[in-house]
């Protein structure tokens, strides 16, 4: 049984990494430059993500079904939180204000959209998809307020810094806010299928093109002076002890639902792209973020599978 989820998980993660390869490849061989780059980052941020989450939400989200919706935002926080905790046991290994400041960046936030939303897609077809798709999407309200907030001041942090309230608004979050606002005043009724089916069209195109950007900013990462032993302690506490510790809760708490599963991916992703723009962002010296972004993606196709294979196995088993 083990096995067999094996096969199947790490086909599907295989099939992603193949995608993002493309994008890797493509920075490469200067077929894609880093302002392309970026133009096709602010394609997927700011027009083809948002129209999917707006689609996706309208079509599968009804608040019948999901009377709960709100912990799932919560959830996301309480994972974070959890990420930043178990980071604080290790960072005394770690030297350098802005050395531990990135290393807790690395292991409280995840690549919580992009290499689930693929991962989704990759393991259940189109008609068991949608349900937890829409777990995700919720779920990545709560993560994308608290990545550009928190991480933000985490990793740019000095005495002067200000507050900066827009960056909790990203196109995401408003895409989120205002799907659910049309559910709830019951208007989803009154959009057209001529509205709506070209652009789902648009919507659909964000799988390959988030892992064009994925692995196109792998290309970019510089792997001269890796810190050998944070980026261990990265590997062991992002992808092996906070899968581990979230697989023995589900199985413990008993949440062997489509919340369980989004739960363990969560956990055993590794950490977020975005991490890398936030830095260059405020313009800090990137000292681990982005060995640590390829090392985790690289270890996770192994991590990955393997996690989720045992979630299918125990679960199965119970």
């Amino acid at each position: 049984m083990f096995f067999e989820s094996f096969k199947i998980t790490a086909s599907a993660v295989s099939q992603i990494f193949f995608i993002a390869a493309i994008g890797y490849f493509l920075i490469k061989k200067e077929i894609l430059g880093h302002e392309g780059l970026n133009a096709l980052s602010c394609l997927v941020v700011e027009i083809t993500l948002p129209i999917l989450i707006f689609c996706q939400l309208l079509k599968d989200f009804r608040l019948d079904l999901y009377p709960n919706w709100w912990l799932l935002p919560v959830l996301s926080i309480i994972i974070t939180v959890f990420g930043l905790l178990l980071a604080g046991v290790f960072v005394g290994f770690i030297h350098g204000q802005q050395h531990k400041a990135q290393f807790l960046s690395l292991i409280a936030f995840q690549n919580a959209g992009y290499l689930p939303l693929a991962l989704i897609a990759a393991m259940f077809p189109n008609d068991k998809s949608g349900h937890l798709l829409t777990y995700l999407f919720l779920f990545l309200l709560g993560f994308n307020v608290v990545i550009w907030s928190l991480g933000a001041y985490i990793l740019s942090f000095h005495e002067n810094r200000k507050f900066e309230l827009g960056a909790l608004f990203s196109p995401p979050v408003i895409a989120i806010l205002l799907s659910l606002a049309i559910i709830f005043l019951g208007l989803n009724r009154f959009i057209p299928d001529g509205v709506l089916k070209p652009l789902r069209l648009v919507g659909n195109c964000t799988l390959p093109l988030a892992m064009f950007v994925v692995g196109g900013s792998l290309a970019f990462v510089r792997l001269k002076r890796i810190d050998k032993k944070a980026m261990v302690f990265m590997v062991l506490t992002k992808l092996i002890i906070m899968p581990l510790l979230g697989l023995l809760i589900v199985l413990k708490l008993k949440i062997t639902s489509l919340a369980g599963l989004l739960i363990l991916i969560q956990l055993a992703m590794p950490p977020a792209t975005s991490l890398s723009v936030i830095i260059r962002h405020y313009k800090k010296e990137d000292f681990l973020i982005s060995q640590g972004i390829f090392i985790g993606h690289i270890a996770s196709l192994i991590t990955l599978p393997l996690f989720l294979s045992l979630y299918f196995t125990l679960v199965m088993i119970q």
